[in-house]
């Protein structure tokens, strides 16, 4: 009963893989904003040279996202976690290293980035496929709730820290301080003491021949599918909606650099609320409602934002409404599905399936924000937000339709998932539900 009342706080090796998290989202959103603040005001970076600087940022999990879940798949997750911190603690470190020397240039940034890219998604990968060896299979959710919460925190403040820190020190030194927070991150996954089994792998299989089975495990799992199908459906019509969500706030509702920071700033609070609920909703409905419920709301809260255009006199707080209910449940979604993926998928495969759908998600990201930029030129701001929030309307149907609706609990994940070669008539255990 001690134990149960406690939950995960007893747990050392979580306690330990959750400080890392923390601090290292931390660092990673002080970067987020400090280095486009240094590529503008240091090197006078123009829109093309920014545009450029946010591609080369993104590009990775498209670029390498399938490979990466093959690479976490066959070497173990703690020291993957471990070598890509004090890798970006380093790479970071050439900035303002070049900075002093008056060496830094715009082209140094993008690489730098894109290295850093690689090593974050590396990193996230291998702490989601780790996190079923730390916590039993019934914590999960448990754990991605208080790990998604302390993200949102992050997003929260990680940026009013930046503007700080950029304000007093200038960014250098603010990137100087992010790469501190990795080699933190680095020592706290170093006293995780979980042992880990060396991966199975077999010595004739080839790299493209893995990452079609990590693919294949994730389309012909109902639930897996599901998942996967409404998250890229988010990213596509999300990102129609972000590439001119600014635009609108500042152009057609007059709201203030301030006031827009204040928008995402409560998104992010939302955020955090959203995961503290996940695990209660879930017991009080079940994980595949909870889904369902998390990806419903989303939809619907984007429509605050169209009722904003149609009522003026309440558009502030329909906008602020709108961003803080929609991450409240967009990360009541996330939580769940990413416990429900940890349980349903064994461990030889799980490396690939995580990077298998944050490639389906990233690679709907660049295609989503250069429709909505196009549309926003060729039909208006307005409209590209009504064809962005009826697109996030769609996200719930997938999952509504899906087995999610009667899934109450996962059954004891076993190493029976969908194969590319399997009988298409054989039964998996890992879709045995609870209705």
């Amino acid at each position: 009963m001690r134990v149960r009342r406690a939950g995960l706080w007893n747990n050392r090796d979580f306690l330990n893989l959750w400080a890392s998290e923390t601090v290292s989202q931390v660092g990673a959103q002080i970067t987020v904003i400090a280095l486009p603040l240094l590529a503008a005001l240091s090197l006078d970076a123009s829109a093309g040279q920014m545009g450029l600087l946010t591609a080369a940022g993104t590009a990775p999990p498209l670029l390498l996202g399938l490979f990466a879940g093959v690479w976490v798949d066959r070497l173990r997750r703690r020291p993957i976690m471990v070598a890509t911190d004090i890798g970006r603690a380093a790479v970071l470190l050439s900035i303002p290293i070049l900075w002093w020397m008056d060496l830094l240039q715009i082209e140094f940034l993008y690489l730098i980035t894109f290295v850093v890219g690689v090593q974050s998604l590396l990193f996230d990968v291998a702490w989601v496929t780790f996190l079923p060896a730390v916590v039993r299979r019934e914590q999960l959710i448990e754990g991605n709730s208080k790990l998604q919460a302390s993200a949102s925190g992050a997003q929260v403040a990680g940026p009013g820290l930046a503007g700080l820190l950029v304000g007093f020190a200038g960014a250098p030194i603010a990137i100087l301080v992010n790469t501190i927070s990795y080699l933190v991150s680095a020592a706290f996954i170093l006293r995780v003491g979980t042992p880990e089994a060396q991966p199975e792998r077999n010595a004739d299989s080839r790299v493209l021949t893995e990452m079609r089975e990590g693919l294949s495990v994730v389309i012909r799992h109902p639930l897996l599918r599901a998942i996967a199908a409404s998250g890229a459906t988010v990213s596509l019509f999300g990102y129609i909606f972000l590439a001119v969500y600014v635009l609108f706030m500042t152009e057609e509702l007059g709201f203030s650099a301030t006031a827009v920071g204040l928008v995402f700033s409560l998104g992010g609070l939302g955020a955090i609320i959203g995961a503290v609920l996940a695990e209660p909703i879930k017991r009080r409905l079940g994980i595949g409602p909870a889904i369902i419920f998390g990806r419903i709301g989303f939809g619907l809260g984007g429509l605050l934002v169209p009722l904003a255009v149609l009522a003026p006199s309440f558009e502030v707080p329909l906008v602020l409404g709108a961003e803080f209910l929609q991450w409240l449940m967009y990360l009541i979604a996330i939580v769940n599905e990413v416990s429900l993926r940890q349980s349903v998928t064994p461990d030889r495969l799980l490396g690939r399936v995580n990077a298998t759908m944050r490639f389906l998600n990233a690679g709907m990201i660049p295609v989503g924000a250069l429709i909505g930029g196009a549309l926003g030129g060729l039909i208006g701001l307005r409209e590209t937000l009504f064809v962005g929030v009826a697109g996030m309307l769609i996200t719930g149907l997938w999952v509504y339709l899906s087995p999610l609706r009667t899934t109450q609990e996962v059954a004891l994940v076993t190493d029976h998932v969908p194969e590319p070669d399997a009988s298409r008539s054989q039964e998996s255990s890992t879709q045995v539900l609870t209705p």
